[in-house]
């Protein structure tokens, strides 16, 4: 079987729950993953903003799951709460006969992962964006319905990237923004990235922003300069590739589609010389 990546080691900044499928992909392909877990899910500072709208579902006209970490801090507090988040969603054949203006809520799934995950929580997915860009997003959701006046629930991680809100409120829709939990960096990152990078490192791959912003301070606590020199960056999509060039580093590639096993070609490609 080919090897395209023999030998090359290659930096994996996902958090430590999420990297078993990617690190294993990584070895099939012939490479040596290097795990600096760079992510730790922690809950929001409160509760209060997402447990009023978990208690409030039946006002939305859309929820909106931006990641499968996401999903599972939203499933996990509806559990707490005793709140039945299958309820609020509509399945197929109700979608034809419902008129526009129901307030039952749909779901849409920014990622075929985050799909995922709603799925494995038992919840119907209304909609799957093409593209995980903001006007991929705002194309698929006004061909469903239109955005004027619609109530929509973003759930998401603490201090993410207004872009997604901000272009639906350009486009008309009313969006309540709530915390589900947080991303830190774990407190050993630093220690493990200068571990890692004691022998050569080919490419880091980055699959969220947040994975960028924590790889730079790591780097700054550990005494690393920022970019990683001789370091290929490789971007799972636009809004990380964006957050890489905020912070001075060109991604040498960006995954098409975004996802991890378009991550992994973009890889392949880049390590292979290949345009």
């Amino acid at each position: 079987m080919p090897q395209p990546l023999a030998g090359r080691r290659i930096l994996v900044t996902r958090a430590a729950h999420q990297s078993g499928k990617l690190v294993d992909a990584l070895r099939a392909l012939g490479a040596e993953p290097v795990e600096v877990p760079l992510l730790e899910i922690q809950p929001p500072l409160t509760f209060d903003p997402l447990d009023r709208a978990l208690r409030n579902l039946a006002a939305y006209h859309w929820i909106l799951f931006t990641s499968a970490n996401t999903v599972r801090a939203v499933a996990n507090r509806a559990r707490e709460l005793a709140i039945p988040l299958a309820t609020y969603r509509r399945s197929p054949d109700r979608l034809s006969r419902e008129s526009p203006d129901s307030r039952q809520a749909r779901i849409a799934a920014v990622g075929a992962a985050t799909a995922d995950a709603l799925t494995q929580e038992g919840l119907t997915v209304d909609l799957v964006p093409q593209r995980y860009v903001a006007e991929s997003l705002i194309e698929s959701l006004s061909a469903q319905s239109q955005l004027t006046g619609q109530r929509i629930l973003l759930a998401r991680a603490q201090v993410a990237r207004d872009i997604i809100p901000d272009s639906l409120r350009a486009a008309g829709a009313q969006v309540d923004v709530v915390d589900a939990y947080r991303n830190v960096l774990p407190a050993n990152a630093a220690h493990l990235l200068r571990a890692a990078l004691a022998q050569p490192v080919a490419a880091a791959l980055f699959t969220s922003s947040s994975t960028v912003e924590h790889l730079a301070e790591a780097a700054r606590q550990a005494g690393i300069p920022f970019p990683l020199p001789g370091v290929a960056a490789i971007s799972i999509g636009p809004i990380t590739t964006q957050t890489l060039l905020d912070l001075g580093w060109t991604p040498a590639a960006q995954a098409a589609p975004h996802d991890i096993p378009g991550l992994l070609d973009a890889l392949a490609r880049t390590l292979a010389g290949a345009p």
